[in-house]
């Protein structure tokens, strides 16, 4: 039945219309052009799925096949555009996302409930190694909005960067107390 409620999006679902927002394309190009914008950073973009859940947004009413192409002994391409229905529904969703806190379980909270189980020395090892790769990952973070910010494209389409920057930031810091605490004893293991 057309026009499921944008509670039902997932992630990619959200992405894949923001992309057909902006002009039509077939699910190949709509997986390039996640690559390209580095999207597999807040979403997963996995080919199979992507077009599974284009087949989900074409029969839910949410975006209808405007043309299919074939290039030499290619399959045929089927080229995709939001409808009416699927831009309320990405409306619906982003102001849902944006206004709504939601506890989406992350696993670095139960890690640390329950790291009392392991010996302290490897909870210190294995806490050093996530501030390791929280630093390459804020690296390539900032990189990523040195190449936007050359480009000059407006902050709008890249804030997400800086958001990651801020919580990649703030866990940084709270695991080094974490482990200045472990250390001093003021959190005894």
């Amino acid at each position: 039945m057309p026009g499921t409620p944008s509670s039902a999006l997932t992630p990619l679902a959200v992405a894949i219309l923001a992309l057909l927002a902006e002009r039509e394309m077939h699910p190949y190009e709509i997986h390039q052009v996640l690559l390209q914008r580095a999207t597999d950073r807040l979403v997963k973009v996995r080919p199979g799925s992507l077009y599974h859940a284009v087949d989900r947004l074409h029969r839910d009413g949410l975006v209808q096949a405007v043309g299919t192409e074939r290039a030499g002994n290619r399959p045929e391409r089927t080229t995709y555009a939001l409808t009416p229905a699927g831009s309320e529904a990405l409306a619906e969703q982003l102001a849902a996302m944006l206004s709504a806190p939601v506890n989406e379980y992350p696993r670095l909270p139960l890690a640390l409930a329950e790291a009392h189980h392991l010996p302290r020395d490897t909870v210190l090892a294995l806490l050093r190694d996530r501030v390791s790769r929280l630093s390459e990952e804020l690296d390539q973070l900032r990189d990523g909005v040195a190449r936007v910010t050359a480009k000059q494209l407006p902050a709008r389409y890249w804030v997400d960067l800086t958001y990651q920057i801020a919580v990649f930031e703030t866990e940084s810091r709270w695991i080094a107390t974490f482990i200045d605490d472990i250390e001093s004893g003021d959190i005894p293991w």
